[in-house]
């Protein structure tokens, strides 16, 4: 096994790389990544197919992009020693590192004006029940295995955030945002949560 390096600086907002473009971090003895915070989530994506988050170090040279940016300084590339950190996941086979949404399917124009029946739990508190404009979710990189959730129910109107380790949700279909990527087509159910048996490695 030797040492992988990916430029994914190419890909357009919005796009993840292809399986195939990833592929050879599964072998990895570890990997260097350059791109959007899509680029590093598909290494990951790969490395928890193959159970080897944990064996192989993983270092990112971060795009220039504000989600980007803001990831990076969150978990602090470039400054350190390696470290193992949380891996948030959801059921449909994907990793989530910087933002999350729910939102009512369509093509994410005017979703603001949209309305999505859905009823949520994060870990063992009911945050949504009814009609609701969308969800974010973002991992919290200052706590172990946790993510927030903020829940909007109308636009302009105060919204409602926890703190926790799993968000399941029920709902008309919906819209699947990852770290800036739509999911591939729309959900009636979805589950994120930070998996307590599982860490990713990273190189500062």
């Amino acid at each position: 096994m030797a040492s992988v390096q990916l430029d994914l600086r190419r890909l357009e907002p919005g796009e993840a790389p292809r399986d195939a473009d990833v592929a050879a971090v599964r072998d990895a003895e570890s990997v260097v990544v350059r791109g959007a915070v899509p680029a590093l989530a598909a290494v990951l994506t790969q490395l928890l197919k193959a159970d080897r988050t944990a064996l192989v170090p993983v270092a990112w040279e971060p795009a220039g992009d504000k989600n980007s940016v803001g990831l990076a300084r969150d978990i602090g590339v470039g400054t350190g020693e390696p470290r193992d950190l949380c891996l948030v996941r959801d059921d449909h086979g994907g990793v989530l590192l910087h933002h999350g949404r729910i939102e009512a399917a369509g093509d994410g124009r005017r979703a603001l004006s949209r309305r999505l029946g859905l009823q949520a739990h994060h870990d063992d508190i009911k945050v949504a029940d009814g009609e609701i404009t969308r969800i974010d979710v973002r991992p919290d990189w200052q706590a172990v295995d946790t993510i927030g959730v903020t829940v909007m129910t109308q636009p302009l109107r105060p919204t409602r955030h926890t703190s926790g380790r799993a968000l399941q949700m029920a709902s008309d279909p919906a819209r699947i945002v990852r770290d800036g990527v739509p999911y591939r087509r729309p959900v009636n159910r979805w589950t994120w949560y930070a998996d307590h048996r599982v860490r990713w490695r990273l190189q500062p």
